[in-house]
Order: structure tokens, then C-alpha cells, then sequence
């Protein structure tokens, strides 16, 4: 992707603005000069995640999207532009710059905008955790399988993990939309290994102790409605507004929801029924480009599984869910001895869900990380942004003294 090098010239020569002394005129200009770069780098930067057919300016093939790859490098993408919008915000600016509109009143907006993301990202690390008991399920079925010979005990072992799996997989958002069933994905969180009983029978009973999750939001808390609140507010600037610092602010809120937007979609949060499939952007602007064209890609997705109960648009989970059912259908049909036919196509099978495991295994845990680097860059720079206004608090208190 469009890299740090850039990025670091950019940072660098914001940083200078900080220990000059120019006119007005010609702050003006330089301001605009670092909008411009910042819109710049955020059109490089998202169209370097579109699949190479549909972005303008490839050099290299991106991730398919909705992978575990191609989420490390839209973070890395968000990280990369916060810095440089911090940087364009507050380097060189005096306290008293964000007491004039528009952004005494956008920049409160943004800071609780951040606020509201910081819920979603803790909801994601739980999703992902959740993730990666599924990935242990998978597991023990890719172990119980590749035995040689496979015999009815290997058999029934591995369904029954693929039976616990596909059963917390295939948990239903509309089941939440009643309000007395608000706890019910709290419950699959917290031990989805317990809440398996409708339909299926004591074979499918969980195998082993599996460890609890827990989540740090109320029960009544809905992914959905807080990605739908952090979007209520949100609007182009217009008119004068949309040549000033007011543009950088809108696009960082942008960046912000889209981010957790897709995060949401792909991963399994609690309560994701009516997610937004799409949200507008001005079509006009090089910068927005990019975006709605990943985010016309993920809401295709998003509508065609969304009437049928999902883990998440993720790719490895797909995949995992297609291939698990398939493995279930060979173990209810199973007779021994089996012929090499069906030991080819189970062999087949089991190898297609050990790859899978094998990239959940390397990329989910730096997912993780990366997720909550994105929280603590959020808090620490809305710590920043607050010591701005404090300051701007003493010098009004000052003034009436």
C-alpha cells in the first residue's frame, strides 16, 4: 500500500509549521496545501484496498477483500491517515483557532463520534476471540480426521465439534430484535458450547470444557444501532466550509465509521440485524472514490447473507461454515469401510479446513492487536485533542478575570 514514506515527508513537514511565524494569507495557503496531501494519501491509500480490477491507480494486488489480510491492511490504512489528520488538526494551531465554527462545533462531534467507535472495537476483539474458539472446534475435526485409517470413533468425534461449531455459527441477529431476547447472544458469548440444544441431539453436545467469553457492553447494547448513530450526524461540509479544516474533520469521521462499519459486517457482534448497507459520501471527490466503492462491494455481500443467520462476511469464516457443513453430511452418511472415492474427497475437505485454520491461527491474533492499537491511537489522540480545548478553557477563564 501507499506507504509510510510518504506519510513520514508529510508528518515532517507539518511539524516544521510548528516553530514558524507567517501571515495569515500564508498560513491559509500552506493549510491548504496539507488538505490537499492529506485528501491525497487517503485516496491512495483506500483505493491501494480495492480489488485490482476496480481500483485506478494499482500497483500491486491487494488482499481479496473481506480476507484476514485485507482487514491488517485497512487498519494500517486508517492508522496511517489519523496520524497525518492529527497532525493536520493541531501542529502549528493556537487553542484559540478551535473555539471559532465550524469547529467548536465539529471537532465535539468527532471527539464523541470517537467515543462511540471505542464500544464497537471492544465488541470486535470479543468477536474475534469468539473466532478463535471456532477455529479450535475446526480443529479437533481436521485431528479426528486425519487419522488413517478414519473410523466411526474419529468420525463421530469430529462431528461433534463440527456440530457445536456450526451451531454458534449459525445463531440468528433477528432473534434479538425482541426485547426478550436481548440476552441470547450474551449467552452464546459467554459459553456458546451450553446454548446448543434445539435440534440437536446428545451427539452434538459440546466436546470438552470450552472456556467462557465474556463482553464488556450492556445486553441491550446492538452493533447496528451504534454504527447508526455514529452515521446520524454525520454531514459533508458545504459552502465556504468545504475549503477549510472542516473537510479533514469529515473526512476523519468518515474513515472512522467506515472502519467500523466493515469490522461489524465481517465480524460476529452482538446484535447485527438492520446494519446499514450503505451510507452517502459525496460522489464528487477524488478522495471519496475508494471508499464507496468498497463500501457499494461489502454491501452487496452484506444484503446476500443477511436474510439467512451469519457468522460474518470474514472470507476464512465463510469458507469454514461451507466446508464444516459439507463434513457433517460425510459423517451422517458415513459407513466403514469407506471407498477411496469418498476418502479422497473427505482428505480433500479436511485439508481445505486445516488451511483455513492455518491462516486464522497467523492472522487472528495480530488482527487483535491491530484492533486494539487502533482503540488505544483513538484514546490517546482524543486525549490530545482535549488538552487543546482544556488549554482553550483556562484562556477564556483568564479573560473574564
Amino acid at each position: 500500500m501507499p506507504g509510510t514514506e510518504n506519510q513520514g515527508s508529510f508528518l515532517n513537514r507539518i511539524s516544521i509549521r510548528r516553530n514558524q511565524v507567517n501571515s495569515i494569507d500564508s498560513n491559509n495557503d500552506q493549510d491548504q496545501e496539507d488538505f490537499d496531501v492529506f485528501l491525497k494519501h487517503v485516496a491512495d491509500r483506500f483505493s491501494a484496498l480495492l480489488p485490482a480490477v476496480d481500483s485506478p491507480c494499482a500497483t500491486h494486488d491487494p488482499p481479496p477483500l473481506l480476507t484476514i489480510s485485507w482487514f491488517h491492511d485497512l487498519l494500517d490504512a486508517f492508522l496511517c491517515c489519523e496520524a497525518e489528520f492529527k497532525a493536520v488538526l493541531l501542529s502549528g494551531r493556537e487553542a484559540s483557532h478551535f473555539s471559532r465554527p465550524p469547529l467548536d462545533r465539529l471537532v465535539p462531534d468527532l471527539l464523541e463520534r470517537s467515543v462511540k467507535a471505542l464500544d464497537v472495537f471492544n465488541a470486535v476483539t470479543n468477536g474475534l476471540d469468539l473466532i478463535l474458539h471456532w477455529q479450535k472446534l475446526a480443529q479437533i475435526a481436521v485431528a479426528a480426521l486425519r487419522q488413517t485409517p478414519v473410523g466411526e470413533g474419529q468420525v463421530r468425534r469430529a462431528r461433534k465439534a463440527l456440530a457445536t461449531l456450526i451451531t454458534s455459527m449459525n445463531f440468528d441477529d433477528k432473534e434479538n430484535t425482541s426485547s426478550n431476547s436481548h440476552g441470547k447472544w450474551t449467552e452464546r458469548t459467554r459459553s456458546f458450547g451450553r446454548r446448543i440444544g434445539g435440534g440437536l441431539s446428545s451427539k452434538d453436545r459440546p466436546v470438552g470444557n470450552l472456556r467462557s467469553l465474556s463482553w464488556s457492553v450492556a445486553k441491550s447494547w446492538s452493533a447496528a444501532k451504534q454504527v447508526q448513530t455514529m452515521l446520524s450526524s454525520l454531514a459533508a461540509p458545504r459552502g465556504a466550509e468545504a475549503a477549510g479544516l472542516a473537510l479533514p474533520v469529515y473526512i476523519m469521521n468518515t474513515m472512522l465509521v467506515f472502519v467500523v462499519w466493515a469490522l461489524v459486517a465481517a465480524v460476529p457482534c452482538q446484535e447485527r440485524n438492520g446494519l446499514s448497507t450503505h451510507f452517502q459520501i459525496p460522489k464528487n471527490s477524488i478522495w471519496a472514490q475508494p471508499i464507496i466503492g468498497l463500501q457499494e462491494r461489502i454491501g452487496e455481500e452484506w444484503k446476500k447473507k443477511e436474510k439467512k443467520g451469519t457468522p460474518g462476511l470474514l472470507e476464512e469464516l465463510q469458507r469454514m461454515e461451507k466446508v464444516a457443513l459439507s463434513l457433517v453430511d460425510f459423517a451422517d452418511a458415513f459407513v466403514f469401510p469407506l471407498e477411496d472415492e469418498k476418502v479422497a474427497e473427505m482428505a480433500a475437505q479436511v485439508e481445505e479446513l486445516a488451511e483455513i485454520c492455518r491462516k486464522m491461527e497467523e492472522g487472528l491474533g495480530p488482527l487483535q492487536q491491530q484492533v486494539r492499537q487502533v482503540f488505544h491511537r483513538i484514546v490517546k489522540s482524543r486525549g490530545e485533542v482535549l488538552d487543546v480545548l482544556d488549554q482553550l478553557s483556562k484562556l477564556s477563564a483568564a479573560v473574564q478575570y
